[in-house]
């Protein structure tokens, strides 16, 4: 059995693929805050230099030439939310006022680069500026620092990723510990089937544990795995009993075979080969019976199935039976109640209520009653078929076993039988997804055939 290998499982892979989404999906949000938090701030910072060139404007229009050279100059040294720097150029192309270069005296739009001083010593800084052409001729220029939104962005950035990041690590981190857990399981599992493999078909499988879908998967296996251990069981019983119950016919046969080779004259050939033929016959009802269960077990028979007047059916199986077993100086009681239909195949549930009726005629002595009910149930059934006699009955320690294949019991081997009868009957009831229990009728036996309702 192979170790677990938690990074190259199901499980495992599954998560890898999980945490390459979360990455993927961290990437585009990086991306996407990058270029969103980009754009606010360039757009907050176009604002502000508007306002304050507008500002700057109404000052000049209001106080004139000069003092919109000291307002410059206030305005520098004041402390605002976003720093500013002005320049101010007159008609001939003097700087008036302003810390920014000369070359920024341009109208309109564009990005400058200049040179600060801090204390860690020079530094390029990133400017936004505008230029606006005054009424006067003049050009004011006022810049905004692009650092700030930069240094913001960047934050945004690395945590954006960092987050990214961690939740990849813990999704692998999860679908190893997952993978781990949900291999461990599967261990078990394989240890279980690898014992069945061997022959050992009373294991069973281990519950997962992991959710209502996985137990509800080891469940249904374990129910199979019952119902191959029954059919397991039952193979090995009907290969057992086959070679036992067919032992003494096919030996009879040989014998008989030997005694017209050898003994017979010309006058017994033709009456011991019917011997024979009926010998033969037997035999071959056998594998017909046996045939004929196995069909019925494989389920197939289910595709036949149509709604059946079981009050009718009964009532006719009644009247035709009522006369052979008068005959055989017994009586019959029938009694049906009317209008119970359910789902099945007529002729199976005839051939299940004939074998136990003519099951019940053979093992009751002359002058015992047998009855055949019809009953209507409310316990989850259609109806209840109920077949009853006043004989000797079924010991109880033989109950559990007269549905097996070739099973005859001691009081039933001296009559004639395959013991095939009610292994055909339990297995057409089985179809029908019916129950049969054996009751003590005291004295006789009752056997109770439930049929489901129909769907």
């Amino acid at each position: 059995m192979r170790p677990p290998r938690p990074f190259s499982s199901g499980a495992f892979r599954f998560a890898f693929m999980l945490a390459s989404c979360f990455a993927l999906g961290s990437i585009g949000l990086l991306l996407t805050v990058s270029h969103l938090t980009d754009r606010y701030i360039t757009e907050e910072l176009t604002d502000g230099i508007e306002t304050e060139t507008d500002i700057l404007k109404g000052e000049q229009n209001e106080l004139g030439e000069r003092e919109l050279i000291h307002a410059i100059d206030r305005h520098a040294r004041a402390v605002h939310d976003t720093s500013f720097r002005y320049l101010l150029i007159d008609q001939n192309g003097h700087a008036l006022t302003g810390s920014l270069p000369r070359t920024s005296g341009v109208p309109g739009w564009q990005r400058i680069t200049v040179t600060a001083q801090d204390e860690q010593g020079n530094h390029p800084v990133s400017l936004l500026a505008k230029g606006t052409r005054l009424t006067n001729g003049w050009l004011l220029v006022v810049a905004g620092d692009l650092q700030d939104s930069r240094d913001l962005a960047w934050q945004l950035r690395r945590f954006t990723a960092l987050a990214g990041i961690s939740i990849s690590l813990l999704a692998l981190i999860g679908g190893l510990a997952v993978g781990s857990l949900f291999l461990r399981r599967l261990d078990e599992t394989n240890r279980s089937i690898h014992r069945i493999i061997h022959g050992n078909f009373s294991e069973r499988l281990p519950r997962f544990g992991l959710s209502p879908e996985f137990n509800e998967l080891t469940d249904n296996l374990n129910r199979m795995l019952e119902r191959i251990e029954v059919l397991m069981e039952g193979l090995r019983q009907v290969s057992t009993d086959v070679a036992h119950d067919l032992r003494t016919p096919l030996t009879r046969l040989r014998h008989r075979l030997e005694a017209i080779q050898h003994d017979a004259s010309a006058d017994e050939i033709e009456a011991r080969v019917e011997g024979c033929i009926d010998q033969i016959d037997d035999i071959i009802r056998i594998f017909s019976s046996l045939l004929r269960i196995a069909t019925l077990e494989n389920g197939k028979a289910r595709a036949n199935f149509e709604n059946v007047d079981l009050s009718g059916l009964l009532v006719r199986l009644g009247a035709a039976f009522t006369p052979a077993i008068e005959d055989d100086g017994r009586s019959l009681i029938v009694t049906i109640a009317p209008d119970i239909a359910v789902l099945g195949d007529r002729d199976l549930i005839a051939q299940a209520v004939t074998n136990l009726l003519e099951n019940a005629a053979r093992h009751t002595p002359a002058g015992s009653t047998v009855r055949l009910d019809l009953q209507g149930a409310g316990d989850g059934h259609a109806a209840r078929i109920v077949i009853e006699d006043n004989g000797p009955g079924v010991p109880q320690e033989d109950r559990a076993k007269v549905f097996r294949r070739f099973f005859r019991g001691e009081r039933s081997r001296t009559t004639p039988g395959s013991g095939l009868g009610l292994a055909l009957v339990s297995a057409i009831v089985q179809l029908h997804e019916g129950t049969i229990d054996l009751e003590d009728a005291g004295p006789g036996l009752r056997v109770v055939v439930g049929l489901p309702e129909r769907p």
